[in-house]
């Protein structure tokens, strides 16, 4: 019988080391299988590693837990982890959510575990209706703001799945007609999101606009040639991309 998997997120690394130091006390054939930082690094991660189990602070940077509950709860097991005592007393015990107060420990993580082992193996409740009475609940926690406020997660729909792509995977972004084509060293999707939109929500430090279609990861850049017609050409590292670069930008690589 395969061991039950879970995924731990939390933004405070202490307390994910915390969690994960209790959980391998409490229940040993728990295999702790990956942790999140925020909110949307948690559905990332819980859509490659599949967990049986998700320990969702509440309060995350991106998406807050609940927040992120809501994309999750029909995929795994979930137990809220939270540092509000009257928030979790109000709004969890009452039957269909289950959660652990902060920090983790004592009886209270035995009784929780102990619950998770009858249930790992069968389909997860179905908690949708009391998630929107938290997310409407008048002073409820909210996601901790993200900093820096530029866009780090690119969303994009595969097939029947949403696929969540850290922009440090993106070696550049391209205008294609309706869409735009974002590429990484793996793989090429496209979204809805308007290159002029990205533009603005991503790091200039980090992406520069080479073209009116054409943001590059800056990272990524091995260099730049000059084609037949004297056009200035870049290179990606460790992809066969040329991407034309404007006049207009071509004082950016002055000096290569």
């Amino acid at each position: 019988m395969n061991r039950p998997t879970a995924l731990i997120a939390d933004d405070e690394e202490g307390m994910r080391e915390q969690l994960r130091s209790r959980l391998r006390d409490a229940w040993p054939a728990l295999d702790i299988v990956a942790e999140a930082a925020n909110g949307i690094e948690a559905v990332a991660l819980a859509g490659q590693h599949q967990p049986d189990i998700v320990f969702l602070d509440i309060r995350m940077p991106g998406l807050s837990g609940i927040e992120a509950a809501r994309l999750l709860f029909r995929r795994c097991h979930l137990v809220f982890v939270t540092a509000y005592d009257q928030y979790a007393i109000e709004a969890f015990e009452q039957g269909a959510l289950d959660y652990l107060m902060k920090p983790v420990g004592g009886e209270r993580l035995k009784t929780t575990c102990a619950r998770l082992q009858q249930l790992v193996g069968r389909q997860p409740t179905d908690i949708e209706r009391q998630l929107k009475a938290l997310l409407t609940q008048p002073g409820r926690p909210s996601a901790a703001p993200a900093a820096p406020d530029y866009l780090r997660w690119i969303q994009a729909v595969v097939g029947a799945n949403l696929r969540m792509i850290s922009t440090r995977e993106v070696l550049y972004f391209q205008a294609d007609e309706k869409y735009t084509r974002v590429q990484t060293g793996q793989s090429e999707v496209l979204i809805r999101k308007p290159l002029k939109e990205l533009a603005d929500e991503l790091d200039p430090d980090e992406f520069w606009r080479i073209h009116r279609s054409t943001l590059v990861r800056v990272d990524a850049i091995e260099g730049i040639t000059r084609d037949l017609r004297g056009r200035q050409m870049l290179k990606v590292r460790n992809h066969p991309a040329l991407l034309e670069v404007s006049r207009g930008h071509a004082g950016k690589f002055q000096q290569m």
